[in-house]
């Protein structure tokens, strides 16, 4: 990995509470003080440390030995659970599908999956406080190119709900705009303290948005070199904190298809195929249910395509030509 340094760009270590101490989180929205309430109650102790570092974007591998490198694959039916390892021999890890500008409306009414981690996880609105105050980047893309950044370490202190409910207040769940227009109660009903809280690993990356008709080259190009550099990003962390041998494991989803518009098939195609690249020892991939399925199933079925029949080595620029070629087209914003 040695040769791999130079695409670190910043790390840096900040005791947790220290961390909440000297930057408390800056919440606006009445919902989200309500949560910070009852997963941080006054007087709680927030433990660890948490591991922040920034990558410019690595350069991809030239060539893939699909027989030599292997990624296992678990589906799952479901959204992320941060479900603590018990296993001290593997690091989890999980997406941000992240702003360009690291959790910049975490303490607004909008809860989509990066403002609803930062709720769960609530340090990371300290950590936003601190990197500003100290001149830290917290970009995830600068000059038009990527620059993941990996967290490691902090403490998930609360478990909320979203889904449809109209038992408890949330008739429409609770994720994007439904977040603020939720009454009080229904957020206390949907938020559960966790006593002791679990820790979780997290990979901030923005996809590209805005698209339309066809992907160009370089955009599937961008969007694989971005996956790329944060799954090895994950690996190389992993390595520093349980040694050569870890085992590494990424949870991820329709990174970058909600507001953004992606498309699941591609998406999903260049994280497994990053996943592959980056020797990422397995992709838990969350689909939500029946439709992400069966996009999943389907990129799975183009990876195969390519792979299977080339044994020896796959030339990555010509795999990346063949996926343009097939003419994927963007979707629209869901408006979270």
């Amino acid at each position: 990995m040695d040769n791999l340094s130079h695409s670190l760009i910043c790390r840096h270590i900040f005791r947790a509470q220290d961390l909440v101490d000297a930057y408390p989180p800056q919440l606006h929205d009445a919902n989200k003080k309500i949560v910070y309430k009852i997963a941080c109650p006054t007087g709680c102790t927030h433990n660890g440390q948490l591991v922040f570092s920034r990558w410019s974007a690595m350069p991809l591998p030239q060539v893939l030995f699909p027989s030599k490198y292997q990624t296992n694959l678990d589906e799952r039916e479901d959204y992320f659970g941060y479900e603590p390892s018990q296993d001290s021999t593997q690091l989890e890890w999980y997406l941000n599908f992240a702003h360009y500008d690291l959790f910049c409306a975490y303490g607004g009414p909008l809860f989509a999956q990066d403002e609803m981690q930062v709720a769960e996880h609530p340090a990371l609105g300290s950590l936003r406080e601190a990197l500003l105050d100290k001149d830290i980047k917290p970009l995830t893309v600068e000059n038009g190119q990527p620059t993941p950044i990996l967290i490691r370490g902090v403490e998930r202190r609360c478990a909320i709900a979203t889904d449809n409910n109209p038992q408890q207040g949330r008739p429409y769940g609770l994720y994007g705009n439904n977040f603020a227009r939720a009454p009080l109660d229904a957020i206390k009903q949907a938020t559960q303290p966790l006593n002791p809280p679990t820790i979780t690993n997290i990979i901030a990356m923005e996809a590209p948005s805005e698209g339309y008709g066809s992907y160009k080259l370089e955009e599937i190009e961008y969007i694989l070199t971005t996956a790329f550099t944060g799954f090895l990003a994950a690996r190389i962390e992993s390595q520093l904190e349980l040694g050569q041998q870890a085992s590494v494991l990424i949870h991820t989803g329709f990174w970058g298809c909600g507001a953004y518009g992606g498309n699941r098939i591609l998406m999903a195609l260049l994280q497994l195929l990053a996943a592959r690249l980056s020797q990422v020892n397995c992709l838990i991939f969350h689909t939500g249910g029946f439709a992400g399925n069966e996009a999943l199933a389907e990129a799975q079925r183009i990876l195969d395509q390519f792979l299977v029949s080339n044994d020896l080595e796959v030339r990555v620029p010509h795999l990346i030509e063949e996926i343009y070629r097939m003419e994927f087209q963007w979707g629209v914003s869901d408006g979270n």
